[in-house]
């Protein structure tokens, strides 16, 4: 082996070995893959020696991959590992015996999961949190603390609240973000599931409460996780729309019974596909249409970096003056009667192109550099949207909009709907209910991407931004 490793690497001169970290290669940089995997080995052990100050290169690099060289390395720097792993593992507890030791087989895994347990008091052990450990005791087998500080930052960022005791709240309401997700995207998949009774409760929560390692085997978990660890929390939710989708002509002909069977053991899944699926419906989906209020809080800025393909729905500090345009708690029972996500006031003039107000005066600033990416669809009373409505938004009244059979009744207003069939549709009133009544309508029909503005109207008010559309309309 060694003599092979030689022989390809003989032609190399000695600049090879010793990667400039500010040089930019591309593939095409290379005459051959085995140079082009060198390289980035090389390139991933000087950044990982650099890390934490090159933490910020060492996730750009993972975008392109991971090798499995040192894919354990780099999951630790991107769970932002560090600091004295080893002796905050050695201060906790592992060997005083607990009700749980019983269902640990191996000696590592049982002080790994004993470790958490006694680490956070306030959480309880739910099946599968063996699963969930699983991945990072591979890749870590020789050094269990650092398996047990990736876990630590893990479990919070994907998974916070998920093993209270009492952890129904935060399950019902990943469960029904997750049913808005779908209905969002395929809302026809959305409908003919709902129809039949088949609601995530009755299969997803093995997907959520283990990150998928619970259903793919650990070949797979590395393949999906490299991404997964390179999104925010709500990515995990994207990973189970891909999955529906890929088996979504199964799903459309099948009924109650034969999708429980489907599911009872995980049919094969395109991990490619799945990865490549969930980064087009993660970076497609609008950050507050996923928002939940048992996510853990998060005060970092957001930045290009903190999305896997760029950032697509990028936000402006200080624009709005302080003016609360940002989602907020929704009761439960309210989200899991509705059927589309909503979306806050601030995602909603960020793809309008509209970047609000300035000092509090009643102006515009429109950002020309980008095309509004939403169609504002406004459902109160011709006579309230003439007094002031969002730019650019159409006006399509509640009452009178639907026939009896629940078609869209014909207008101008819905021509343009219907042009616009594959961008954000924001559905806009002064009433909630008539808002959501709307948009359920809309999905029934299959338009995709509908959402409803949060608190309405009343959510942009404050703003200035709203003008009086030109007579004619």
């Amino acid at each position: 082996m060694s003599g092979v490793m030689s022989m390809r690497l003989h032609s190399l001169d000695e600049t090879s070995y010793y990667i400039l970290l500010e040089d930019d290669f591309t593939a095409s940089s290379y005459m051959t893959f085995d140079l082009l995997q060198f390289h980035r080995l090389i390139l991933y052990d000087r950044l990982i020696k650099a890390h934490p100050y090159k933490r910020a290169h060492i996730w750009r690099e993972a975008r392109v991959d991971i090798p499995p060289l040192v894919r354990a390395e780099v999951w630790a720097a991107l769970l932002e590992v560090e600091g004295d792993v080893h002796g905050r593992y050695n201060a906790v507890d592992k060997d005083t015996p607990t009700p749980t030791d019983r269902q640990w087989v191996t000696l590592k895994l049982k002080r790994l999961l004993k470790a958490w347990v006694t680490a956070h008091p306030e959480y309880v052990y739910w099946q599968g949190l063996d699963s969930l450990c699983a991945p990072f005791l591979y890749l870590h087998f020789n050094d269990e603390a650092v398996a047990f500080a990736c876990l630590m930052a893990f479990i919070p960022k994907y998974l916070h609240k998920f093993f209270l005791k009492d952890n129904s709240a935060v399950i019902q309401e990943y469960l029904s973000v997750f049913s808005h997700l779908i209905a969002f995207h395929d809302p026809e998949l959305s409908v003919h599931m709902n129809e039949i009774g088949f609601i995530p409760d009755l299969y997803a929560i093995p997907w959520f409460l283990t990150m998928y390692a619970h259903v793919f085997p650990l070949h797979k978990i590395f393949h999906l996780w490299d991404t997964l660890l390179l999104g925010g929390s709500s990515f995990p939710l994207c990973i189970g729309v891909a999955i529906l989708q890929q088996l979504r002509d199964q799903l459309l002909s099948y009924g109650f019974n034969e999708c429980i069977l489907l599911f009872s053991d995980m049919p094969e899944i395109a991990i490619d596909r799945c990865v490549s699926d969930s980064v087009r419906i993660f970076c497609g989906t609008p950050k507050s249409t996923t928002y939940r209020q048992h996510a853990k809080p998060t005060t970092r800025k957001v930045t290009s970096e903190n999305h896997i393909n760029g950032e697509l729905f990028p936000q402006e500090a200080d624009v709005f003056n302080e003016v609360k345009l940002s989602m907020d708690a929704v009761p439960l029972d309210v989200l899991k009667r509705e059927i589309c996500p909503r979306i806050s006031a601030e995602d909603l003039l960020q793809l309008s192109g509209l970047l609000g107000a300035t000092n509090g005066q009643n102006t515009i600033k429109r950002n020309h550099t980008t095309k509004p990416r939403i169609l504002i669809v406004d459902v109160r009373s011709h006579d309230d949207f003439m007094r002031g409505t969002v730019p650019d938004s159409v006006n399509i009244p509640f009452e009178g909009a639907f026939s009896a059979e629940g078609q869209l009744l014909p207008s101008p207003s819905v021509h343009v709907l219907n042009t616009h069939r594959l961008q954000v549709k924001a559905i806009v009133g002064s009433r909630e209910e008539c808002s959501v009544e709307f948009a359920r309508a809309l999905v029934k029909l299959g338009y995709q991407k509908v959402c409803v503005l949060h608190k309405g109207i009343d959510a942009v008010r404050p703003t200035g931004i709203l003008t009086v559309p030109p007579a004619n309309l």
